[in-house]
Protein backbone atom coordinates (compact mmCIF):
# COMPACT_ATOMS: atom_id res chain seq x y z
CA UNK A 1 0.00 0.00 0.00
CA UNK A 2 1.49 3.32 -1.07
CA UNK A 3 1.94 6.08 1.48
CA UNK A 4 -0.36 9.05 0.96
CA UNK A 5 1.85 12.11 0.55
CA UNK A 6 -0.85 14.76 1.06
CA UNK A 7 -4.60 15.25 1.24
CA UNK A 8 -4.89 15.20 -2.57
CA UNK A 9 -4.00 11.51 -2.44
CA UNK A 10 -7.03 10.70 -0.31
CA UNK A 11 -9.85 8.98 -2.20
CA UNK A 12 -12.40 10.85 -0.10
CA UNK A 13 -10.91 14.22 -1.10
CA UNK A 14 -10.87 13.22 -4.78
CA UNK A 15 -14.49 12.05 -4.55
CA UNK A 16 -15.51 15.34 -2.95
CA UNK A 17 -13.75 17.26 -5.73
CA UNK A 18 -15.69 15.20 -8.29
CA UNK A 19 -18.87 16.10 -6.40
CA UNK A 20 -17.93 19.78 -6.50
CA UNK A 21 -17.41 19.47 -10.26
CA UNK A 22 -20.94 18.03 -10.55
CA UNK A 23 -22.62 20.67 -8.38
CA UNK A 24 -21.44 23.78 -10.21
CA UNK A 25 -23.03 22.94 -13.58
CA UNK A 26 -26.06 21.40 -11.85
CA UNK A 27 -26.77 24.66 -10.00
CA UNK A 28 -26.74 26.54 -13.31
CA UNK A 29 -30.01 24.72 -14.09
CA UNK A 30 -31.77 26.27 -11.09
CA UNK A 31 -34.08 29.26 -11.58
CA UNK A 32 -32.49 32.72 -11.58
CA UNK A 33 -34.44 33.68 -8.47
CA UNK A 34 -32.54 30.96 -6.54
CA UNK A 35 -29.11 32.31 -7.55
CA UNK A 36 -28.47 34.13 -4.27
CA UNK A 37 -30.02 31.58 -1.97
CA UNK A 38 -30.06 27.94 -3.02
CA UNK A 39 -27.34 28.11 -5.69
CA UNK A 40 -24.98 29.98 -3.40
CA UNK A 41 -25.70 27.68 -0.46
CA UNK A 42 -25.23 24.51 -2.51
CA UNK A 43 -21.93 25.71 -3.91
CA UNK A 44 -20.66 26.71 -0.47
CA UNK A 45 -21.66 23.34 1.00
CA UNK A 46 -20.02 21.47 -1.89
CA UNK A 47 -16.83 23.54 -1.52
CA UNK A 48 -16.80 23.01 2.23
CA UNK A 49 -16.45 19.24 1.91
CA UNK A 50 -13.01 18.99 0.23
CA UNK A 51 -11.86 22.17 1.97
CA UNK A 52 -12.46 20.72 5.42
CA UNK A 53 -10.90 17.40 4.49
CA UNK A 54 -7.79 19.28 3.36
CA UNK A 55 -7.71 21.55 6.40
CA UNK A 56 -8.16 18.66 8.80
CA UNK A 57 -5.39 16.72 7.08
CA UNK A 58 -3.10 19.71 7.49
CA UNK A 59 -3.70 19.99 11.23
CA UNK A 60 -1.11 18.59 13.60
CA UNK A 61 -3.55 17.03 16.04
CA UNK A 62 -5.80 14.06 15.41
CA UNK A 63 -8.68 15.70 17.27
CA UNK A 64 -8.56 18.66 14.87
CA UNK A 65 -8.63 16.27 11.92
CA UNK A 66 -11.68 14.46 13.32
CA UNK A 67 -13.37 17.82 13.91
CA UNK A 68 -12.83 18.93 10.30
CA UNK A 69 -13.95 15.56 8.91
CA UNK A 70 -17.12 15.99 10.98
CA UNK A 71 -17.67 19.45 9.50
CA UNK A 72 -17.17 17.99 6.01
CA UNK A 73 -19.78 15.32 6.77
CA UNK A 74 -22.20 17.99 7.99
CA UNK A 75 -21.72 19.92 4.76
CA UNK A 76 -22.33 16.73 2.80
CA UNK A 77 -25.63 16.18 4.65
CA UNK A 78 -26.57 19.81 4.00
CA UNK A 79 -25.88 19.40 0.28
CA UNK A 80 -27.84 16.15 0.19
CA UNK A 81 -30.84 17.96 1.71
CA UNK A 82 -30.51 20.78 -0.82
CA UNK A 83 -30.52 18.27 -3.69
CA UNK A 84 -33.69 16.74 -2.26
CA UNK A 85 -35.25 20.22 -2.13
CA UNK A 86 -34.26 20.88 -5.75
CA UNK A 87 -35.90 17.63 -6.81
CA UNK A 88 -39.01 18.35 -4.77
CA UNK A 89 -39.35 21.80 -6.32
CA UNK A 90 -38.79 20.25 -9.78
CA UNK A 91 -35.76 22.49 -10.37
CA UNK A 92 -33.76 19.46 -11.50
CA UNK A 93 -34.68 15.95 -12.61
CA UNK A 94 -33.56 12.75 -10.95
CA UNK A 95 -31.44 12.08 -14.03
CA UNK A 96 -29.76 15.48 -13.70
CA UNK A 97 -28.92 14.78 -10.06
CA UNK A 98 -28.00 11.08 -10.47
CA UNK A 99 -24.21 11.47 -10.60
CA UNK A 100 -24.14 14.04 -7.78
CA UNK A 101 -26.37 11.81 -5.65
CA UNK A 102 -24.10 8.79 -6.20
CA UNK A 103 -21.03 10.84 -5.29
CA UNK A 104 -22.79 12.12 -2.16
CA UNK A 105 -23.58 8.58 -1.02
CA UNK A 106 -20.07 7.33 -1.79
CA UNK A 107 -18.47 10.35 -0.13
CA UNK A 108 -20.61 9.95 2.97
CA UNK A 109 -19.50 6.36 3.42
CA UNK A 110 -15.88 7.34 2.92
CA UNK A 111 -16.11 10.21 5.42
CA UNK A 112 -17.68 7.89 7.99
CA UNK A 113 -14.88 5.37 7.50
CA UNK A 114 -12.24 8.09 7.76
CA UNK A 115 -13.80 9.50 10.93
CA UNK A 116 -13.98 6.02 12.48
CA UNK A 117 -10.35 5.28 11.60
CA UNK A 118 -9.22 8.53 13.22
CA UNK A 119 -11.13 8.04 16.48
Amino acid sequence: MAKIENYRGLDVWQCSMDLLDEIYPLTKKLPVNERYVLVSQMRRAALSIPSNIAEGYGRKHRGDYVHHVSIAFGSLCELETQLIVCGGKKYISKQDAKQAWELLQRGGKMLNRLRSSLQ
